[in-house]
């Protein structure tokens, strides 16, 4: 890669391998193994940018992020952060494109062991995945890189497939609204027949005190 090009994807490699690094845990012996690849990404970037041989580190920090307990909204962070990038030369381009389909990558790996309870909320992580997923192909298919294209395609409809199938079991949210304030505790056993989902409620509706719930909120149809 041409040196202005390899400067230019320097910058966009260590700034985003820095994002990396203040929003995944870094605790324990995974955390340090994690923190060893990122260091070692934004030291030897541009040298490992020039010579061509800088993608198994950073699918190396990627790896060994996910080990840490990297989640799904942790690695978009990053995602997003690198995608308001604007290179001007085809090499930095290039570089936050690789960067971006890293993420896509490692977030399909977590989306994959993530536990939902809610069709609402695989709904709602499946349409945020669909936006970024068509970004990245029109991309790829703007820059005519065919493999890339094909790649991505195949991980979106990956991704797709698994949450389509993951929310058909899956109870979906429902409103509710009773005609003054009461403990989650009565509520629970009003909707559920089950007092000890009150806790489920508290936490689905962001209830300050389970004494005094909001008469109107929403809960699982079952």
């Amino acid at each position: 890669m041409q040196k202005v090009d390899a400067k230019e994807g320097a910058g966009i490699m260590q700034r985003s391998i820095f994002a990396l690094l203040g929003a995944v845990p870094t605790l324990g012996r995974n955390g340090a193994d994690f923190r060893t690849a990122c260091g070692q990404m934004i030291a030897n970037a541009e040298a490992w940018i020039a010579s061509d041989v800088a993608g198994p580190p950073l699918a190396l920090c990627f790896d060994t992020a996910r080990q840490a307990g990297a989640t799904q909204g942790q690695l978009a962070s990053v995602r997003n952060t690198t995608i308001a990038e604007a290179p001007k030369t085809v090499g930095g381009t290039m570089i936050r494109d690789s960067i971006v389909q890293m993420c896509l990558s490692a977030e399909g790996y977590v989306i994959a062991n993530m536990t939902f309870v809610s069709r609402e909320d695989v709904d709602a992580l499946r349409e945020e995945m669909n936006d970024v997923f068509s970004f990245i192909e029109e991309a790829a298919a703007d820059a005519m890189d065919q493999m890339t294209f094909r790649a991505v395609t195949e991980l979106h409809a990956a991704v797709v497939y698994y949450l389509v199938q993951t929310a058909r079991p899956l109870p979906r949210m429902v409103s509710f609204a009773f005609a003054l304030a009461m403990p989650t505790l009565t509520m629970a056993q009003r909707l559920y027949a089950d007092g000890g989902r009150a806790d489920e409620l508290r936490q689905e509706n962001k209830v300050v005190h389970p004494a005094f719930a909001p008469p109107v909120g929403k809960a699982l149809s079952s």
